[in-house]
């Protein structure tokens, strides 16, 4: 922890710890305030906005801005989409298809009316097309990173000098909607129709849990060698991907890893621990929600919103229309598509996170939903896929077309 000027630099270690209060307070807030809790707004959310908007209050004041360094987050996102493909079985990925290549096709055409109603909007406020673009796919559903990766170029091509702090600003924005969009859009869903959840999926994960190991120091270190065994294979893969000239996220590349390694080495395989792979255990499982709760808290502490108030007027008219959108798909378009089951409302809980912000907001809020209501094995199969895979392939693709037409 050091000043640089006005600047409080927190290295990984202050980061860390504060990210661990963030979740605490979040735990705190939502046993306090009931709102909170009824709509089942993700513990992580709750604290790391309150923590962001008392920093912003602290800069205005003060003048001192806090910067984080987010490398251990980082670190924490790709664990913890290790321990998703290390918990994907084949059988299971094959029992997703029919409703993986519905919410998939759903989801590409979601993306191309996010950027015609991001571009429409934008032309509408007299500004250029290509904000409403950098308010569309390259942000919402693309995210930060996606925002980061595309911002200079834009700029380059187009001329939009502040095109990094609008695609900022509109990641940043959407994933304050996204976190707080996806469970109340299930819990009415789920009310309405009076959903419950399939019985046998809770069985079988409960006999997962009470079947594996117990959560030793040993069964703990076993889970985090696996999990770095995948990130190994996930990064020569990643090297793999990229000569192809595809860029893809690490995480990726570390969660195909995690599937491949799975499926394809037999059970019986020998292991220097001494057991099994360890797919579904409690120390799998422990990880997991360990490193998503802490992503998203740093994630979410860590925004600057005073760089947001100058382009707060459009970007938020603009996020209204996106919004709209976002709610009329997944409450309407996809939880018909998907069946109408309870299932159907998971998967809108997490198209709600994907929409307008990321991938981890996405597992959040199904896992928040899947706490209160019980658990659904389709949606934590075909939602990551389609969210941490295939968004990031059709964006590649989007993008481009629609820059072309600027």
């Amino acid at each position: 922890m050091e000043f640089d000027g006005n600047i409080l630099n927190l290295g990984s270690f202050f980061t860390v710890t504060m990210g661990i209060i963030v979740l605490f307070f979040g735990k705190r807030m939502n046993q306090i305030v009931p709102f909170l809790r009824e709509f089942s707004i993700p513990e992580p959310v709750s604290g790391g906005i309150l923590v962001s908007i008392i920093i912003a209050i602290i800069y205005q004041v003060t003048s001192i801005e806090v910067q984080f360094d987010l490398m251990a987050r980082d670190v924490l996102l790709v664990y913890f989409f290790t321990t998703i493909g290390i918990n994907a079985h084949i059988k299971d990925l094959l029992k997703g298809g029919k409703p993986l290549l519905i919410l998939l096709g759903v989801t590409i055409t979601f993306m191309i009316m996010q950027n015609i109603v991001g571009v429409t909007t934008a032309s509408a406020l007299g500004l250029e097309p290509v904000v409403g673009l950098l308010a569309g796919s390259v942000s919402l559903i693309g995210g930060h990173g996606t925002a980061i990766a595309w911002a200079p170029r834009i700029e380059e091509m187009l001329g939009i000098e502040n095109a990094m702090e609008i695609g900022i600003a509109s990641a940043t924005f959407g994933l304050i909607l996204a976190s707080m969009m996806g469970g109340p859009i299930a819990k009415f869903l789920i009310k309405r129709y009076n959903l419950k959840a399939d019985e046998s999926d809770n069985n079988s994960q409960n006999e997962e849990k009470s079947e594996s190991e117990s959560l030793t120091s040993f069964a703990f270190l076993d889970s985090v060698l696996a999990i770095h065994i995948c990130i190994i294979v996930g990064v020569l893969l990643d090297e793999l991907i990229s000569q192809t000239g595809l860029q893809l996220p690490l995480f990726v590349s570390c969660l195909f890893a995690g599937i491949l390694i799975t499926n394809l080495i037999p059970e019986s395989y020998p292991r220097i621990s001494g057991t099994k792979w360890p797919t579904r255990t409690q120390s799998i499982s422990l990880i997991a929600d360990i490193s998503l709760g802490s992503f998203l808290a740093m994630s979410l502490m860590s925004m600057q919103l005073w760089t947001l108030v100058e382009l707060a007027g459009p970007i938020l008219i603009i996020l209204t229309m996106q919004f709209v959108l976002a709610v009329f798909t997944a409450s309407i378009i996809v939880f018909r598509a998907m069946g109408k089951t309870y299932d159907a409302a998971v998967v809108c809980a997490g198209f709600g996170g994907i929409s307008l912000g990321s991938t981890p907001t996405a597992m959040a809020n199904m896992s928040s939903i899947s706490a209160k209501y019980g658990y659904s094995a389709q949606a934590f199969i075909i939602v990551p896929l389609v969210c941490a895979f295939f968004i990031d392939l059709a964006n590649a693709i989007i993008i481009p077309y629609f820059l072309k037409m600027m």
